[in-house]
């Protein structure tokens, strides 16, 4: 075998060896901790909708808006810590120009860590493979509370705008 038989062999081997390792890249995991989050083709605003007619009754809303070439797909699960249970909070779906994830604000009793899961194609959610995962525990304390669902609205437009404009000021 030649010099360069070997050197094309190693290369293939190198080439081989790197294209399994990326394939097996673990999910990037982010903890959000404030009542907004951005990261390259992610933003994402935590309010909670207070009901005034049922008393103590609350809904946790946390939109999120991403790059649809980046991320087209994705999904929220709520999650118990020491029992290990899972329930759904978001099925996987299409972002498309934003998709509002709410909650009644008495499920974080039982799941109090939220896990939201961007995929960067149809393939990786077939193979439940997200590429980005931020999580919570807990609703952030900084979260705003609203009596209206059109203030709530206005507010969550207005953080996820923030966020743009300032992702969009930051040097690449």
């Amino acid at each position: 075998m030649t010099n360069a038989a070997r050197a094309r062999g190693v290369l293939a081997c190198v080439a081989f060896a790197c294209a399994l390792a990326s394939a097996a890249d673990p999910p990037r995991e982010v903890h959000g901790s404030a009542d907004s989050f951005a990261a390259p083709g992610v933003a994402l605003a935590w309010g909670v909708l207070r009901d005034s007619a049922a008393g103590d009754a609350a809904t946790v809303v946390v939109r999120l808006v991403t790059d649809g070439q980046a991320y087209p797909l994705a999904a929220a699960a709520g999650i118990d810590p020491f029992g290990g249970g899972r329930e759904s909070r978001l099925a996987a779906a299409a972002v498309g120009p934003g998709i509002d994830v709410r909650v009644p604000r008495s499920r974080f009793a039982d799941f109090p860590r939220t896990e939201f899961l961007f995929y960067d194609s149809a393939a990786a959610l077939a193979a439940q493979a997200p590429r980005l995962v931020v999580f919570y525990v807990g609703v952030p304390d900084t979260a705003p509370e609203f009596a209206t669902e059109a203030a709530l609205a206005a507010h969550l437009d207005e953080r996820i705008a923030r966020l743009a404009t300032a992702s969009r000021s930051r040097p690449p």
